[in-house]
């Protein structure tokens, strides 16, 4: 079951001073954030301590116990084996060599595997991976997926729902939130898809995944591609190929790039135009490419239909996770 998908839907806010409760709009909140509104009770800010926050809507339906199996759930990221991939893929030969024997390896790679996994609303999973970009964790361009996934009907779920328990690099153990006999535990996020309620969780809990590329090019998208790289040719000179990324590079390409992007990041609420702008930047990569790569990623979110009609797929062999190959059908 599909819930509704929504970037500027409003948000539930709680003045943790004054315990006034409210619905407040996007553009509010980001008014909220640089102290220019403040709780309406009480009329502390956001740099009160107790300040208002983004809290959980009492009526998500991800709130009721017998709904959450019914759900699907989402995931993005730049691993295309997700959520069995090997955590020492990624080292290189000297991270190998710091761990001094196979066995220090070993340990790490249990540890790893020990953290919760992390999926939510189709929004937070497309937000996480603009913060990701935005954030310098990866780089614009770099490849990611968009999981889907649902889980064993028989999981056992923790009451309730607890703050978001993740530390700064968004990690948590999963002993810590899912103790014995426990699969799942529901959180308030507050990175991605702020008051949303996302789940920490096991690989076992997961019944069967589904994937698809990101970016997600559509028919229509090729007179924008066409009409970007016209006039990106006509800018001038390509911005430095040396490999390495910089992040103030100016040129007339880059400027132009930077007022094609202007008018599709317009068409988003505020906070995801940023990240949107630092995701989409210019750097060593073929103009084609970055066409499709902007008019790919913007189809995501502003056309999440079009994604969810998507053929996911996926290579995932296990005799737990079963991938499924259709979705058009999925509402």
């Amino acid at each position: 079951m599909e819930r509704a998908v929504d970037f500027f839907r409003d948000r539930h806010m709680l003045c943790g001073h004054c315990g006034r409760r409210w619905v407040a709009d996007l553009e509010w909140i980001d008014r909220w954030s640089d102290s220019q509104e403040s709780c309406p009770g009480c009329g502390v800010t956001c740099e009160a301590e107790a300040g208002p926050r983004v809290t959980v809507d009492p009526d998500d339906f991800a709130l009721q116990d017998d709904e959450i199996t019914q759900f699907a759930w989402y995931h993005t990221s730049t691993h295309p084996d997700w959520p069995d991939f090997d955590p020492a893929a990624s080292l290189n030969d000297d991270s190998r060599a710091d761990m001094k024997s196979d066995a220090l390896l070993d340990n790490w790679v249990d540890v790893k595997r020990a953290k919760a996994l992390h999926v939510g609303t189709y929004e937070a999973a497309v937000e996480n991976m603009l913060r990701r970009i935005y954030d310098h964790q990866d780089e614009p361009g770099t490849q990611f997926y968009l999981y889907r996934l649902h889980l064993v009907p028989t999981v056992a779920v923790r009451a309730g729902w607890i703050p978001d328990p993740g530390n700064w690099m968004g990690d948590v153990m999963l002993d810590e939130v899912c103790p014995p006999g426990v699969d799942v535990a529901r959180y308030r996020n507050d990175r991605e898809d702020a008051g949303g309620i996302s789940l920490a969780l096991g690989r076992t809990a997961i019944l069967s995944v589904q994937r698809i590329e990101i970016p997600l090019l559509l028919d229509e998208d090729s007179g924008w591609v066409a009409a970007a790289v016209r006039e990106l040719k006509e800018a001038g000179a390509e911005p430095p190929t040396s490999g390495v990324i910089r992040r103030d590079v100016t040129s007339p390409r880059y400027e132009k790039a930077r007022e094609l992007v202007a008018p599709l990041a317009e068409r988003l609420p505020t906070s995801l135009g940023r990240q949107f702008v630092a995701a989409t930047a210019f750097y060593a990569r073929s103009i084609e490419d970055w066409a499709a790569y902007v008019i790919g990623l913007i189809n995501i979110i502003l056309a999440p239909e079009q994604a969810l009609a998507w053929r996911f797929h996926g290579d995932l062999s296990s005799s737990r996770v079963k991938t499924e190959e259709g979705c058009s059908d999925l509402r």
